[in-house]
């Protein structure tokens, strides 16, 4: 049906009309109809990025998230699946806005340092549920390590049947994987946003049309430089604009 409609579309051009096509179409790839502008929009004040914003949040989240976890499940509002979908959510608005607050994006650091804040919730969790079990009924003389025998000799119940401590850490990793599953989903395109709206679009046009042009990263550099992009990090964050638009068209095909 494709190859028919294009020769039917075909019928309706001259040689002429084809040549004019070409044409056109060869000048929207060169962006011959781009005017080069007299000025662009300033860059923001310059944040160097800082691994300790994200790493340090991490850990605080991940704490609060894991008492926030044991109190609803020893209150009985654990709901399986549910529980994990919602605690991905909270966590990855904690890192984004962690990460507005750092302006850190190396994405493999912020992979660990996601993982690390899901592990940390569900150990904190228990943690923090023998701790709330202690208080409320003054059991100081149960060890941590005694309630956690405890939990594997009660191990995973449903109605009248019973997995057993095997069934219960299989819960406990499912648990984990399926957080993880969510938040790294969003993780990449909400990283892919934030870099592609950290920089202005008309200052992006500006460093693609010289792309276009062929000329290397240092005449781009210096363009850029001309227009008030001065620093390197601004203009990293330039070039971070087009690996992320790649990206973003990459995670859409998937």
């Amino acid at each position: 049906m494709f190859i028919h409609a294009f020769n039917e579309t075909l019928k309706t051009y001259d040689r002429e009309a084809l040549k004019h096509l070409e044409v056109e179409i060869e000048k929207a790839n060169n962006w011959e109809d781009y005017e080069i502008p007299t000025s662009l929009p300033q860059p923001h004040k310059t944040r160097s990025p800082k691994l300790w914003i994200p790493s340090t949040g991490g850990l605080i989240s991940a704490l609060l998230l894991g008492v926030i976890i044991a109190a609803l499940t020893l209150n009985g509002v654990y709901i399986m699946i549910l529980f994990e979908f919602g605690a991905g959510l909270t966590l990855m608005f904690m890192l984004n806005q962690l990460i507005k607050m750092s302006n850190y994006t190396f994405y493999d650091h912020l992979h660990y340092i996601l993982i690390g804040m899901i592990i940390l919730t569900y150990i904190s969790n228990h943690i923090f549920q023998y701790q709330i079990i202690v208080y409320r009924y003054n059991l100081e003389p149960f060890g941590f390590w005694d309630f956690m025998k405890a939990r594997m000799n009660t191990g995973l119940g449903f109605d009248d049947f019973n997995t057993g401590w095997v069934g219960l850490l299989v819960s406990w990793v499912l648990q984990m994987i399926f957080t993880y599953i969510i938040t790294i989903l969003r993780l990449s395109s909400m990283l892919i946003k934030y870099l592609i709206n950290r920089v202005p679009m008309e200052v992006v046009d500006f460093a693609y049309y010289h792309m276009v042009k062929d000329k290397k990263e240092e005449e781009i550099r210096a363009e850029l430089t001309k227009m008030g992009w001065d620093t390197i990090q601004d203009q990293n964050e330039v070039f971070e604009v087009f690996s992320a638009i790649e990206g973003a068209n990459e995670f859409r095909r998937a």
